[in-house]
């Protein structure tokens, strides 16, 4: 399996917005939070193309991902791939390429969770640790290795 990054651009955002929606629509309705105007703007305000990229799986789209430069280190968003490709060990193979990357610069990378979601034991399995939670969300960071 040959995953790889490629930049994301502006016209992606409807593409991904649907991904978002189809990864997260069960996990929101179970809380009481889907509201698609809102996935809408939530992604709006989050989507930046040049923190975007697509993940490809042997030349074909599997997700994306975002890793935004901030005070802390890295924030990791928007990490969504498509749910027929869950359970292959494609995210475990983005995140390792993502870690790797700001391990090299000294820098952490930090997230939220949404509460219940089983997301959380998969970056726990990835060195991620709860630092702190709201009312909706767990928020969790992996530090500097190496």
């Amino acid at each position: 399996m040959n995953v790889a990054f490629r930049p994301a651009a502006e016209s992606d955002f409807e593409r991904l917005l649907a991904l978002r929606i189809l990864v997260m629509r069960e996990h929101l309705e179970r809380v009481g939070r889907f509201d698609p105007v809102r996935a809408r703007e939530r992604f709006r305000n989050g989507f930046a193309p040049t923190h975007t990229r697509l993940i490809d799986v042997d030349g074909t789209f599997a997700g994306c991902v975002s890793l935004v430069p901030d005070s802390i280190g890295f924030e990791l968003m928007h990490f969504y791939v498509e749910p027929a490709l869950q359970g292959r060990g494609i995210g475990a193979a983005v995140l390792a390429m993502l870690a790797a990357e700001a391990d090299a610069v000294g820098k952490p990378i930090h997230l939220g969770v949404l509460k219940g979601s089983p997301a959380i034991r998969f970056y726990e399995r990835h060195g991620f640790r709860h630092t702190h939670e709201d009312a909706w969300d767990f928020y969790l960071q992996r530090p500097v290795l190496g």
